[in-house]
C-alpha cells in the first residue's frame, strides 16, 4: 500500500458532490467506480482501488471512488457517533494516492437513504454517472433498508452490460482488515497495530489553538489541538511526528483530560522537539508512532516534570529508530 500521512493533500477537482437529478460533467462520466464508505482508507480499500484500476485499464477509462458523507451511522444512530478515522478531505486525498484521483461524494441524508436499491443502480450509477464498471467489497450494501447487495449489483448492472467485480475479504499477514478493527486498536492505544492495518501511521489534522500556556511554565510549550468529539483514541502519551509547513518533526504528545490540572475536555497537546516557532493558527498533521503510557494524575509539578522528561527521552529513542516520513 502506497498511501501515507503526507498524502492528505487534495484539490477542488479531486471531489465532486453528486446532487440528485443534476447532470454530471461529461468528462467525469464513464469511470470505473469503486463503492464504499472508505473510512480509514486501509489496506482493504487499497485492494479495491487496485482492482478498480485494473478494470479501468481494461475498459479504457479511469477509476474513481463513490462514497458517502457523512458516514451513514451518523444519520441512523446519532446517539452513537462513529469514530471517524479519516474526515472527508483526508479520505479523498488518501484515495487519490491510491489512484482514485476523483471521488464522487453522495450527501447521505434521509432522501438518499430512502432510494430503492434498484434506482440507486439504474439512475445514479448507470444513469447519472454512466459507470463503465463497478467494484465493491463482499459486504457492501446499499439502498433503502440496505437491500442492495453485491449479488444484486452484479445481476442488475451485468444485465446492462456493465462489469462488476466483488472483492473478497482482505487479510494482511493472516489477519482480516477492517475499519472496525482499526478503531478498536486505536481505542486501546495500539497505534502500531492500527498502522499495520492501515498501511501507514494513523494521523489527525487540525488547527493549532491557544491553550492555558501551562506548558511554557513547565518547560514544555505545546501545540494544542481539539480533536473531533467522536475521537476515541485512548488517553495517554504518544511518540508522534508533526507536519509543520510541509516538514515532519519529532515530538511527544498527550491526549486526554489533564487530570493533574482540570480534567477538562479532551485535547491533543504536542511538544515539538528542538522547535521554537509560532504555530498558532497553523493547520498541522500529527501522526502517532508509538504509545508510551496511559494518562496519569501526579501529586506534584516536580513529579509531572520528571515524568515528562522521561517521556520525551523515550519518544526521542523510539523515533530515532522509526523510518522518516516522506515530505
Amino acid at each position: 500500500m502506497t498511501s501515507s500521512p503526507e498524502a492528505a493533500r487534495s484539490d477542488a477537482r479531486s471531489a465532486f458532490v453528486l446532487e440528485p437529478g443534476k447532470p454530471v460533467p461529461a468528462d467525469l462520466r464513464g469511470r470505473v467506480l469503486t463503492l464504499g464508505n472508505f473510512d480509514g482508507v486501509h489496506r482493504g480499500h487499497a485492494e479495491l482501488a487496485r482492482v478498480a484500476g485494473e478494470m479501468a485499464i481494461a475498459q479504457g477509462t479511469q477509476a474513481a471512488a463513490l462514497t458517502f458523507e457523512p458516514h451513514p451511522r451518523t444519520l441512523f444512530r446519532p446517539e452513537q457517533p462513529v469514530f471517524r478515522l479519516t474526515p472527508e478531505p483526508i479520505k479523498v486525498a488518501l484515495l487519490a494516492e491510491l489512484g482514485l484521483t476523483l471521488s464522487f461524494i453522495v450527501p447521505f441524508d434521509r432522501a438518499v437513504a430512502g432510494i430503492p436499491a434498484e434506482a440507486f443502480v439504474d439512475e445514479l450509477l448507470l444513469g447519472q454517472l454512466g459507470a463503465a464498471g463497478l467494484v465493491c467489497g463482499y459486504d457492501f450494501h446499499f439502498g433503502k433498508g440496505r437491500t442492495g447487495s453485491p449479488e444484486m449489483l452484479q445481476a442488475r448492472a451485468g444485465h446492462a452490460g456493465i462489469p462488476v467485480t466483488v472483492v473478497p475479504p482482505f487479510a494482511f499477514q493472516g489477519e482480516p482488515v477492517s475499519s472496525t478493527l482499526v478503531r478498536t486498536a486505536l481505542e486501546a492505544g495500539d497505534v502500531d497495530h492500527a498502522a499495520a492495518l492501515l498501511g501507514r501511521p494513523w494521523f489527525v489534522r487540525g488547527e493549532i489553538a491557544h491553550g492555558d500556556k501551562r506548558g511554557r511554565d513547565l518547560g514544555y510549550p505545546t501545540a494544542n489541538m481539539h480533536l473531533p468529539r467522536d475521537c476515541r483514541l485512548r488517553f495517554g502519551i504518544y511518540a508522534v511526528r508533526i507536519k509543520i509547513d510541509g516538514a515532519w518533526r519529532d515530538g511527544v504528545a498527550s491526549f486526554g483530560s489533564r487530570p493533574t490540572f482540570d480534567d477538562g475536555a479532551p485535547k491533543l497537546e504536542t511538544f515539538v522537539f528542538d522547535f521554537s516557532g509560532d504555530l498558532y493558527g497553523k493547520t498541522v498533521d500529527v501522526a502517532f508512532a508509538a504509545f508510551l503510557r496511559g494518562e496519569a494524575k501526579f501529586d506534584s509539578l516536580e513529579a509531572l516534570i520528571a515524568q515528562m522528561d522521561a517521556d520525551s527521552a523515550s519518544a526521542r529513542d523510539i523515533l530515532a529508530k522509526t523510518p522518516a516520513f516522506l515530505p
